[in-house]
Parts: C-alpha cells; sequence; structure tokens
C-alpha cells in the first residue's frame, strides 16, 4: 500500500483515471522537489461554495498541515487566500504564520499584486491546495461548471510569478491540473473546460485535504521525521473551520465533513497514512 493508494482510495470523481499520467509515486517526487527548493514558501488555498456563500472545509486543513510540517523544517510559511477564506486560515494558524488577503479585482490589478507580493516574500516555491483555476474561456468554474469569477481572486498571477511549484487538487478544475488539460477533458466525468494553470509537481487525490497529508507523509519519508498531524489535532482543524465559518462543499452546510466524508472517515486515511510513515 502506498501514500498515493491511500489519498486517492474513496473516489467519486474519476480521480484515478489520471493516476496513469503522473509519477507512480508523485507524493515523494513532490517532497523532493521541496527539498531541492528550500526558503520562504507560500501556499495558497480556498474555494467558495456559491450556495453557501462561503468557504468549503476542504483546503484549509490541508494548506496547515503542509504549513506546520514545513515550519517544523525551518521553513517560513505565508497562506495567500481571498476575502472568502483568510478569516478561516487566521482563525487555524493566523498566530504562527502570515496570512495575506488577495483581492478579488481586474486581471491588470491582480497581475500587479501577484508581483509585489512575490517580489516583497521572495518565496522559493509556492503550493495550491484546492483552490480554483482559470479555464482556457478565461473563467473560474466550480464543480458543476457554474461561473465562479466574481467570488475568485486571481491568485494564478502568483504562479506566473514564481513557476517553482506544487498543485493538489481532487477534481480538474484546480490550480495545478493544467499540467493535465488535455487528459482532464478526455473523461465525461471530469471538467470539459478544465483548469489550465499549471505547476511544476501536481497531486491528486479524492479529497484535496488527503492531498495534503500525502504530501506531508511523502516529507515525512524523505526526511525521516513523522511530520504528519495526530488524529486529535486533524479533527480539531475540521472542526474548528466549521466553527470559523466554512461549509462542507457537497452538502454546502455547516457541518463537520470535508467532501461529505465525516472526521471519523477522514481519520482513518490519516491513521493508514501514519502506518505507512512508520
Amino acid at each position: 500500500m502506498s501514500i498515493e493508494d491511500v489519498i486517492l482510495d474513496h473516489d467519486k470523481r474519476g480521480m484515478y483515471n489520471l493516476r496513469p499520467h503522473l509519477p507512480e509515486e508523485f507524493c515523494i517526487k513532490a517532497a523532493y522537489f521541496i527539498e531541492d527548493h528550500p526558503g520562504p514558501t507560500i501556499i495558497t488555498t480556498g474555494f467558495y461554495i456559491l450556495a453557501a456563500g462561503k468557504a468549503e472545509t476542504d483546503g484549509p486543513p490541508g494548506a496547515i498541515a503542509i504549513g506546520r510540517a514545513l515550519r517544523t523544517l525551518g521553513r517560513e510559511v505565508y497562506y495567500v487566500s481571498d476575502k472568502y477564506t483568510v478569516d478561516v486560515l487566521n482563525g487555524l494558524d493566523g498566530d504562527s504564520s502570515e496570512v495575506i488577503e488577495f483581492p478579488i479585482c481586474g486581471h491588470s490589478e491582480s497581475e500587479q499584486f501577484a508581483k509585489k507580493l512575490v517580489k516583497n516574500l521572495s518565496p522559493s516555491l509556492i503550493i495550491s491546495i484546492e483552490r480554483c483555476s482559470v479555464t482556457a474561456e478565461g473563467a473560474y468554474r466550480n464543480m458543476r461548471g457554474i461561473d465562479i469569477s466574481d467570488y475568485t481572486a486571481k491568485v494564478d498571477y502568483i504562479f506566473d510569478e514564481q513557476p517553482c511549484s506544487i498543485g493538489i487538487g481532487d477534481g480538474g478544475n484546480e490550480i495545478g491540473m493544467g499540467k493535465l488539460k488535455e487528459v482532464i477533458s478526455q473523461f465525461d466525468n471530469l471538467p470539459q473546460d478544465p483548469a489550465v494553470t499549471e505547476t511544476s509537481e501536481l497531486l491528486i487525490a479524492s479529497v484535496s485535504n488527503w492531498g495534503g497529508l500525502g504530501l506531508v507523509a511523502g516529507l515525512s519519508k524523505v526526511t525521516g521525521r513523522n511530520l504528519l498531524p495526530s488524529r486529535e489535532d486533524e479533527a480539531d482543524l475540521i472542526r474548528e473551520s466549521v466553527h470559523l465559518g466554512a461549509v462542507d462543499g457537497m452538502s454546502t452546510k455547516s457541518e463537520n465533513k470535508v467532501d461529505s466524508f465525516t472526521i471519523e472517515q477522514d481519520a482513518s486515511v490519516l491513521d493508514r497514512l501514519h502506518a505507512i510513515v512508520g
């Protein structure tokens, strides 16, 4: 059983169809990529749920798990998102790492903001987890194909300024999935107008938070240190996300679930990753 087997279990959207198009141990490969790019790291996340008018629970917990692992390894970490998710990130980890709001604005303003951000922070690496990507037609679409551009900051421009990057997604419309855009559109159950923003490395998972844990598991294997959160810490991140206003992306309700999976189901995935890391 590999890290990739675990994070792609319970696949509901067809992510498993993309696995043959990625390296066999893509989590380990991404972990080595992190080691090869020491220095400050930007982590971006936050996906707007139109029916609720709020951010979803998938993304922020995974971002925090990655951020804490990187800080344990001595990295400086910055979180970037738009106004719908910054309060969640601040509530989860704002005392330890700076949370920066990327404004929801036009292309020119977004590009200038990204240029200034990268110049000021000088990141060696950017990681995106469950963050909507622009499509070829210039829109930001949710899993139902509905345009959410008015509620989504164009953080894609950061990746133009710093190409050393990692993307994590579970649906084909997230930053990083542009790496497989020609492949994604071949499957009926995946977006026909998929993400176009690419990243250096791509991780796929049944739930993006699990992809984040998979990346941390990969880092744990590479560094010889178990950097994964405990069951209790992981559960607290999900519960606190909900307390701070995030909703389950499937039901669009304020409940302690991530993409319809309960905290107990999430914990079983984490347990299996701990077993692999040893």
